[in-house]
């Protein structure tokens, strides 16, 4: 099952500290959950910064049991230390199937 996130951040230099620091750590933090990122985006806009994340859970796995795991673990505490939380200004979260046709499986 894949899922698409996206962040939305209160100021230009928070996503960048969010994407270059915090959300690049994650890859390994993710990866010990079994979680594969397939790819890392940011967006920047008039009325937004966002960071955009496509990952992936292992077949069979609940997608929302794996986040709380994952966001009670240490190696998340790690991942986040010294972001300001409160620069997240939202996560939208979309569960996505792929065609049979797409290129990623």
């Amino acid at each position: 099952m894949f899922q698409l996130r996206t962040y939305t951040l209160r100021s230009p230099a928070a996503l960048r500290q969010y994407a270059e620091v915090h959300w690049a750590r994650h890859l390994i933090t993710f990866a010990a959950f079994g979680v594969t990122t397939h790819g890392v985006w940011t967006e920047h806009g008039d009325d937004a910064e966002r960071l955009v994340a496509l990952i992936a859970y292992p077949a069979g796995t609940d997608p929302e049991v794996i986040t709380r795991r994952v966001m009670a673990s240490p190696e998340f505490a790690a991942d986040m230390a010294g972001f300001d939380v409160a620069d997240i200004l939202d996560v939208q979260t979309a569960l996505l199937s792929p065609t049979p046709f797409s290129p990623i499986h």
